[in-house]
């Protein structure tokens, strides 16, 4: 398989994955309460501020995960370089993005998004399970700086000479509110681009050539840079997985807005 999205049916069909079960929501249930729920056969709960982000702080809320701390996380949740790894959530893929792009980054090759999640998996007529299966340790090594990214200068730079999206919602982005870091407002320069326009009424991705139009009127220009960034840097992956569908390579502010804002001699715009 070539693309970084999966069908349910392909998954059911597919042998010998790991299965990461990456549920979250800001400000909770918790993930895992999901998972124990009910959860595809076979996948185990990753969480994400634990396993796919170093502790908060000046670098942003959800910094990038070191490499021993994310090898040591992942090999305890089964993955390995020679077996594929699935994930998936219950919110458009917008969580589930992150883990593909952290794994993406990190050197794994075999990494895909069920697209839909698991609502798409029910709605096959799939089963789901409250067993939580053993875990067997992993071999995964990381190796970091197989996808890009940007500082807050780079990031900035882009702004200005290139094009970056911002994923949240527009209006946050506008400034009109700010539920979550302490400034409100954007990069200047910066696009808004909702994730939410990534995706269906069904959250499945929009097909490539329907995404790839929609980048273009946002003003992505094929060969030009482009960035995408968000509150934490978890759905502006989502931006970089729909870019990617539609073949256009990204690069990922991680930091985000949190870092972004961490320091107050940054600029701020408001407004379109």
């Amino acid at each position: 398989m070539t693309s970084p999205l999966i069908t349910p049916a392909e998954l059911a069909a597919l042998d010998g994955a790991t299965v990461l079960d990456v549920r979250w929501r800001l400000g909770g249930p918790p993930g895992a309460e999901s998972y124990r729920e009910g959860h595809i056969e076979g996948a185990v709960y990753c969480d994400l501020d634990t396993d796919l982000a170093a502790s908060p702080g000046e670098a942003g809320r959800h910094p990038l995960p070191g490499a021993e701390a994310f090898q040591a996380a992942m090999r305890r949740l089964g993955v390995s370089d020679d077996r594929p790894v699935v994930v998936y959530d219950d919110a458009a893929s917008t969580v589930a993005a992150r883990a593909w792009w952290v794994l993406r980054y990190y050197g794994h090759r075999r990494v895909h998004v069920l697209d839909g999640g698991l609502p798409a998996w029910t709605a096959a007529g799939l089963p789901v399970t409250r067993d939580v299966p053993e875990l067997r340790e992993g071999d995964f090594t990381a190796r970091p700086g197989a996808m890009p990214t940007l500082t807050a200068g780079e990031a900035a730079t882009l702004a200005a000479e290139g094009t970056l999206l911002d994923a949240r919602a527009a209006e946050r982005y506008r400034g009109e509110v700010e539920p979550v870091d302490p400034v409100a407002g954007h990069v200047p320069g910066a696009i808004s681009a909702p994730t939410t326009q990534n995706v269906g009424p069904d959250g499945r991705f929009l097909p490539s050539a329907t995404l790839r139009t929609h980048f273009t009127d946002l003003g992505v220009r094929e060969g030009a840079p482009t960035g995408a960034y968000c509150g934490s840097g978890v759905t502006a992956a989502h931006e970089v997985l729909a870019l990617e569908v539609a073949g256009i390579p990204a690069a990922l502010y991680v930091g985000s807005w949190s870092n972004w804002v961490a320091d107050p001699s940054r600029p701020v715009a408001t407004g379109q």
